[in-house]
């Protein structure tokens, strides 16, 4: 596939598995896997032609390793940014002091006022750098990133996760845990 190809590829498979799996008639299991036989022939259903080998090329060149293979490449599901219900199973982790969110700058007065939430999606997503922050608040604009304080959350008992691809999902963060921008 070429790069135009993979990005398109890689979009369609995030929406399928992260929100809207009917639309290929696939069914996520509670942990949020679909089966890696299934996906292909529901993808040609939609219009959309994703052979086996073209979605496992999208699992190992995505950037940001939006998709985990199961430990026997049976299944693959998203790693976060899921609306569609569904529970992973991540262990609880004692996170970095500091970790960052990428948002935009139109956006800062509300966050400033109540903290991080996860509007349509099920959590707030916490990135371990700030570039990769950066990256995610840059598809909605000029990119701020913020500090969060998630050693001192995780202090004052707030629960903290890691997926496959160390972004730390957590409900929300209140605002007194928000750094200046960086």
């Amino acid at each position: 596939m070429n790069q135009r190809e993979l990005v398109r590829a890689s979009r369609f498979l995030a929406r399928v598995l992260r929100h809207d799996p009917a639309r290929v008639g696939v069914r996520l299991d509670p942990q949020g896997w679909a089966g890696v036989d299934e996906l292909p022939a529901g993808c040609g259903r939609a219009g959309v032609r994703l052979s086996r080998a073209a979605l496992q090329e999208v699992v190992d060149t995505n950037d940001k390793k939006r998709f985990a293979p199961s430990p026997d490449g049976a299944r693959i599901r998203a790693q976060q940014g899921r609306s569609v219900r569904v529970a992973p199973g991540l262990e609880p982790s004692t996170p970095p002091a500091l970790l960052y969110h990428g948002t935009v700058g139109r956006l800062l007065p509300a966050i400033t006022a109540e903290g991080l939430r996860p509007m349509r999606r099920h959590d707030v997503h916490l990135s371990p750098d700030a570039g990769t922050a950066r990256r995610v608040g840059a598809r909605r604009g000029v990119p701020v990133v913020l500090t969060v304080a998630s050693g001192r959350m995780h202090g004052d008992g707030h629960v903290f996760r890691v997926t496959g691809n160390g972004v730390g999902p957590v409900p929300a963060v209140p605002p007194e845990y928000l750094g200046e921008p960086v």
